[in-house]
């Protein structure tokens, strides 16, 4: 256990952000899991909606640094490549 002032508030803080990361990746991997639900049901319009509301989702995350701007490129781009596919 850490005695130093300040290397008990890094702790802190530590524990604080790591919880926000936690809460904001648990969020785009919950929307990422209805695009491939409404996928997986062959609706279109819903998988649509879907993938705007996990683009939007995807994106928040990377302004607040939880992701690499590449890695939420990536994800966005496989998920808009699933959504065209259906045809």
């Amino acid at each position: 256990m850490a005695n130093i002032k300040s290397a008990k508030k890094r702790i802190l803080v530590t524990k604080t952000k790591a919880d926000r990361n936690k809460a904001i990746r648990s969020g785009v991997k919950t929307a990422i899991k209805k695009v491939y639900a409404a996928i997986d049901a062959k609706d279109k319009a819903a998988a649509e909606a879907a993938l705007l509301e996990a683009t939007s989702t995807i994106d928040k995350a990377t302004t607040k640094g939880v992701y690499h701007p590449n890695n939420a490129s990536r994800k966005v781009s496989r998920l808009t490549k699933a959504v065209n596919a259906m045809a």
